[in-house]
């Protein structure tokens, strides 16, 4: 955890006022069996969040600290603050352009989703979101990964990316992902307000996520193995929004 740079909230009332502030909490590690007030109230407040709560022994707990003056709760906080997915909708709007935004189901690995971000920026999208669950987080491993970008691109986090699809949806956007089995990228109308789902290079992207989007696209390879990483995938898939877009 220490290595990936995340910010380290310790001490009950540095973490309970870390949520109240609504600081974007990825985890919340408690001591096993401290069920008192204060931390009962921290982990009603984490409850909230849908943050991820983990109960573990002291050993463990003094273990991922920083000092000893943990009090039985330990924050692992964003290095790198969050946006709401309604922020990129205004960014898009500010700019005159349809949305366009990256939505990652499963991506863990933080140089690709550093990758990624700088793909992003590059290509003009308006945002990149990720689930809370099953993902990187940002760090500054993934700010290095992204050369910079991830300052100028915004990221939200959402509970559940199947459920911020479909609101989007009532914002008049389309989804398509990237899949072996779709249509060939380049025979789909991939213009106007627009997200790009990549899944992860292992499993792809979820059947839930999948079956809310609207378009499957496929990327031709013509080599000896079966799958681009997540990060290039996203590349040639953006880069081909790109070019419709430019009605080249």
């Amino acid at each position: 955890m220490k290595e990936e740079n995340f910010l380290l909230i310790e001490g009950r009332n540095a973490v309970l006022e870390a949520f109240r502030s609504g600081k974007t909490i990825d985890k919340l590690y408690v001591l096993d069996g401290c069920r008192d007030g204060p931390v009962q109230t921290i982990v009603r407040e984490a409850r909230k969040q849908d943050t991820i709560i983990t109960f573990v022994p002291r050993e463990r707990l003094d273990q991922l600290a920083q000092s000893r003056n943990h009090q039985g709760v330990l924050a692992q906080a964003a290095a790198y603050d969050y946006v709401q997915v309604e922020d990129m909708l205004k960014k898009a709007r500010d700019q005159g352009e349809p949305p366009f935004l990256i939505l990652l189901d499963g991506i863990e690995d933080p140089h690709n989703l550093g990758a990624i971000i700088r793909t992003a920026n590059l290509a003009g999208a308006h945002g990149v979101i990720i689930p809370k669950r099953r993902a990187a987080g940002l760090t500054a491993t993934v700010a290095k990964a992204s050369a910079g970008a991830l300052n100028y691109t915004p990221v939200a986090k959402v509970s559940s990316l199947k459920a911020a699809m479909e609101q989007l949806k009532k914002e008049g956007l389309w989804f398509v992902c990237a899949d072996m089995d779709g249509e060939m990228m380049y025979r789909l109308d991939l213009k106007g307000p627009i997200g790009l789902v990549i899944g992860s290079e292992g499993e792809g992207v979820g059947r839930l996520v999948k079956e809310t989007c609207d378009m499957t696209a496929a990327i031709p390879m013509k080599g000896d193995i079966d799958s681009l990483n997540a990060s290039v995938a996203a590349g040639v898939l953006a880069y081909e929004i790109v070019r419709q877009r430019l009605n080249l």
